[in-house]
């Protein structure tokens, strides 16, 4: 599914499921929030902090759903057509940075 596609059907999930969208900014907090969760669980598995016994059954593929969902429902609600401004971001990404990771010793 690309961008647009799942733009789509987050609106019709909120259409036939929600009564409507949260407001921006409830949705801003709401996306805090679950970037959070994705941020405990990296620093639980992948980084230096202790893993509780009830962190492990967290699913970090859901926690990143839970991200994109609200993303999608930012977008849709502000009137962002998120794969144009995806493919426009690559493409920036890709003229200005090519070289420069290229010749990165760190890289290596």
């Amino acid at each position: 599914m690309d961008i647009q596609n799942a733009q789509q059907a987050v609106d019709e999930w909120i259409k036939n499921h929600g009564v409507r969208y949260f407001n921006e900014l409830t949705n801003m907090a709401q996306l805090t929030e679950e970037v959070g969760e994705v941020a405990r669980i990296i620093a639980r598995r992948y980084g230096e902090q202790s893993e509780k016994e009830s962190d492990k059954t967290k699913d970090l593929g859901e926690e990143l759903a839970d991200v994109l969902f609200v993303v999608l429902c930012l977008a849709n609600q502000t009137g962002i057509d998120l794969q144009k401004s995806f493919d426009q971001k690559l493409e920036l990404k890709t003229k200005r940075d090519h070289d420069r990771h290229q010749n990165n010793k760190k890289l290596k």
